[in-house]
């Protein structure tokens, strides 16, 4: 990152060396052109006094400097600056209109003189457009020159904030043209900010998303903000109060800051990703709060100044942390970081054409509303493509879950056949005895047997019903296009009747067949039709091809048709169940995973994950049973190669309440549970103890009162036939 900002700068250093121009010729000669920049032509002093007139000025025209730059930049400056050049007409014009086109200034003074005469008009910071000889947000100024008469022009400029002066002389011909076209670009740019604002917007309310409120958020306060630049607030609103003109930029900078910061914390995860990261952007947060507060008590200087330097500073931040989350992480991301960079090489161009380093034409001068929007579509994009990633896991938690009720199933056939055969032996011994104790021990097993059954199905039926909600979703998509689909392709057939018509009809010339060939297209409006009937096929294949995956996905987790041994990844494994348990340990446990390399192993899967699923859900129990809401419960899990090479190991430890001695020799018996009614039957760790062993592993229990629980699983890499 270093060698890239030095390169950065050598770069911009070299443009810069290889832009310095000769000394200007004083005069600008108007040959009667559209528009001509006379950047080269201007002489500049800045009054450190700030108490010069335009007749302190005309009798030191030495104080002048000469600019050798096409637009020159004055930077941020309290004093006034005075801007001296001469014109001469050799045009067949006799109106000249000097063009200033930088809206946001507090105080614009011209002088003119022509033949000894001095003529002078004033702009300030609040008054109204129509006031002006021209009401557009630029400063326009006439001069009456006939052919051959050369007159001597001064601005006077005050501003609070940085004054850079694009300043041209044209013909009212090529003002209209000018002026018509920047009205133009800018009402591109409008539509198509409000458009995003408001898609999204919508989005918002219909989803309920966070992200997207955040995200209208910041868009709208990047628009306000570009509005302000290019003073289009002041003239569409007809805001003529000078205490909100002079203030509006450097508030509505500030706020698309903070709308920036809250949209990052909100779309990157800071609180959780990145928690140091999460504190540098409540510092930047602070400095825009600051700022504001500086503006609205009349510092407008120092607060327009530490917007600069906050904004810069923190959009250096969001780019090295987006660049480096990228890397680890997150599809998401490597939308923002392409749209934050948009952004930011905009801004590069634009601050690079203010200093001359580039030439100011149409792209660098318009670089950040074509960066802005840019940004705007790219992250729209990405708030897009998250939102339906955290679908899809919904999606995949339900599947797993209704795999993991299956396995559960069979899994307790298997002990209540186990159970069984232990009551009917035990019962066989005691039937002389006591023949009322084995009717009794009879049904103690059913009612057993009933409890499980019950459990299981209300298990199953939620998952089912949840299933059944997300495959209902795309059916209904299908359905809902099959309407409007039959319509549009009755059209059609219309249309082709109509064409055949005409095409059969001999009395018509080929013109004549053409010309109502296109009319029927242009009544039937054929493009359209043809784009809706696209766009109708292309949802009815989502829908079914969305319906196929759901059902592929659930059959493959489920594992139903999988009786042998096969190959697996424990790591995948124990992600896979994490995923199943993310809504239990999202945002309270912290989740710490020490995956080593190690090999695949041969195993029944979906049994193995039944067995992490209830070790770690009995682990999320203890630490919520211990810290409660408090966020310090850890769940570590490690998997690494056992000491025996052909075996591997897998450690699942907590921090919870932790298991007393005299539980522990009883943690693996059937129906053995310490947790309250209602919230167990038992079986969980019996079945985890009975999986385990029927793969030729061992579970060893670890557990001190107080300080928590580790489970260690040694598994063999193969098992023997």
């Amino acid at each position: 990152m270093s060698r890239l900002i030095a390169f950065s700068f050598s770069i911009i250093l070299i443009l810069v060396g290889l832009r310095t121009e000769a000394a200007n010729d004083p005069v600008v000669s108007f040959e009667g052109h559209d528009l001509m920049n006379i950047g080269k032509y201007l002489s500049i002093y800045q009054d450190e006094s700030g108490k010069m007139n335009i007749q302190d000025v005309l009798k030191n025209p030495n104080l002048f400097v000469p600019s050798n730059s096409e637009v020159p930049n004055l930077g941020i400056a309290n004093n006034p600056n005075w801007v001296k050049f001469e014109v001469v007409n050799n045009s067949e014009e006799n109106k000249i209109i000097i063009d200033l086109s930088h809206p946001n200034l507090d105080s614009v003074k011209f002088y003119s003189i022509i033949n000894s005469k001095i003529d002078s008009t004033i702009y300030k910071v609040g008054s109204a457009y129509s006031d002006r000889k021209f009401p557009h947000q630029f400063y326009l100024f006439e001069l009456k020159l006939n052919k051959g008469e050369k007159a001597e022009c001064y601005f006077q400029l005050q501003n609070q904030t940085q004054i850079i002066l694009p300043i041209s002389i044209q013909s009212e011909a090529g003002l209209f043209k000018f002026l018509q076209r920047e009205d133009i670009l800018s009402a591109i740019y409008i539509g198509l900010m409000l458009s995003l604002v408001l898609y999204n917007a919508f989005l918002y309310l219909a989803t309920g998303e966070k992200h997207y409120l955040n995200y209208v958020n910041y868009i709208f306060w990047v628009f306000v903000a570009q509005m302000a630049v290019l003073g289009l607030i002041e003239r569409v609103f007809e805001i003529r109060n000078a205490w909100i003109s002079s203030r509006i930029l450097t508030f509505s900078g500030a706020l698309s800051g903070i709308g920036a910061i809250l949209f990052v914390k909100s779309f990157l995860h800071t609180a959780a990703e990145a928690k140091n990261f999460n504190k540098l952007l409540n510092i930047f947060l602070l400095g825009y709060l600051f700022a504001i507060g500086l503006l609205l008590f009349g510092y407008i200087l120092p607060a327009y100044k530490i917007v600069n330097i906050v904004a810069g500073g923190g959009a250096a931040i969001v780019l090295i942390f987006a660049f480096e989350l990228s890397r680890r992480k997150f599809r998401q991301t490597k939308f923002f970081l392409f749209a934050w960079c948009i952004f930011l090489i905009s801004v590069l161009v634009f601050v690079l054409k203010d200093y001359g380093v580039l030439p100011t034409n149409l792209f660098t001068a318009r670089s950040v509303q074509i960066g802005s929007v840019i940004e705007a579509l790219l992250l729209s994009f990405a708030l897009a493509d998250k939102i339906n990633t955290y679908r899809k896991e919904m999606l995949e938690l339900q599947v797993r879950e209704l795999a993991i009720s299956q396995e559960n199933e069979k899994l307790i056939r298997e002990q209540n056949i186990v159970l069984e055969q232990k009551v009917k032996e035990r019962t066989e011994e005691l039937q002389e005895s006591n023949k009322s104790l084995s009717l009794t021990l009879t049904n103690l097993k059913e009612a057993q047997a009933q409890l499980v059954e019950s459990e299981k199905m209300a298990s199953l039926g939620q998952l089912t019903a949840g299933v059944a909600h997300e495959i209902n979703n795309p059916i209904n998509f299908v359905t809902s296009n099959v309407s409007p689909l039959r319509r549009d392709v009755g059209i059609l057939q219309d249309i082709i009747n109509q064409i055949e018509e005409i095409a059969l009809n001999q009395d018509l010339s080929i013109e004549e067949k053409q010309i109502q060939i296109q009319n029927i297209k242009r009544l039937n409006d054929l493009d359209y039709l043809k784009s809706e009937i696209d766009f109708l096929l292309k949802g009815i294949k989502e829908g079914a091809e969305r319906t196929a995956e759901i059902v592929k996905s659930l059959r493959i987790f489920s594992r139903i048709d999988e009786d042998t041994l096969k190959k697996a990844d424990v790591n995948e494994c124990l992600d896979s169940t994490l995923v199943i348990l993310n809504t239990m340990t999202k945002e309270k446990i912290i989740v710490e995973k020490v995956y080593q390399d190690i090999p695949m192993i041969e195993c029944y899967a979906g049994k193995l994950n039944q067995v992490f699923m209830n070790i770690l859900s009995n682990g999320i129990y203890a630490i919520e049973k211990k810290y409660h809401e408090n966020l310090e419960g850890v769940l570590r899990i490690e998997t690494k190669m056992n000491s025996d090479d052909s075996k591997i190991e897998i450690k699942i430890k907590d921090n919870g309440t932790g298991i007393p001695d005299e539980v522990k020799s009883r943690i693996f018996e059937p129906f053995f549970t310490t947790k309250e009614v209602g919230e167990g039957t038992g079986l969980g760790m019996s079945i985890a103890y009975k999986t385990i062993e029927r793969h030729n592993g061992k579970i060893i229990l670890d557990s001190e009162l107080g300080v928590g629980t580790e489970f260690t699983i040694i598994l063999p890499i193969r098992q023997e036939v």
